[in-house]
């Protein structure tokens, strides 16, 4: 069971369970990809005001359990996760954008 927030007028417990994939759905798991993606996650979390309650890293996707505030519109949410982890992700692995993209 969730934990309950209380705000100044409110109460909430907001879970959202978000899953993305892979460009193309080709398969990217590599240990050290997947534990460079997990504490890239948790730090954008952080910086969003958000908790990542559960994390896993499939072969060619990524679903996420997070926890925010009700003041926060999931697409941007969403806009920070993936717009931010795939260009430092592409900067820490240049490999992976031949692979993904073919160029």
């Amino acid at each position: 069971m969730s934990e309950v927030h209380h705000g100044r007028g409110y109460v909430y417990s907001m879970q959202y369970h978000l899953v993305w994939c892979v460009t193309y759905r080709h398969h990217i798991s590599h240990e050290n990809i997947d534990t460079y993606v997990k504490k890239l996650l948790n730090q954008i979390a952080l910086d969003n005001d958000s908790q990542i309650i559960e994390m896993e890293s499939d072969r060619d996707h990524i679903p996420l359990l997070i926890e925010c505030k009700p003041q926060h519109y999931i697409p941007n949410i969403m806009k920070a996760f993936k717009g931010v982890s795939a260009r430092l992700l592409l900067k820490a692995y240049p490999e992976l954008k031949k692979r993904l993209s073919g160029g």
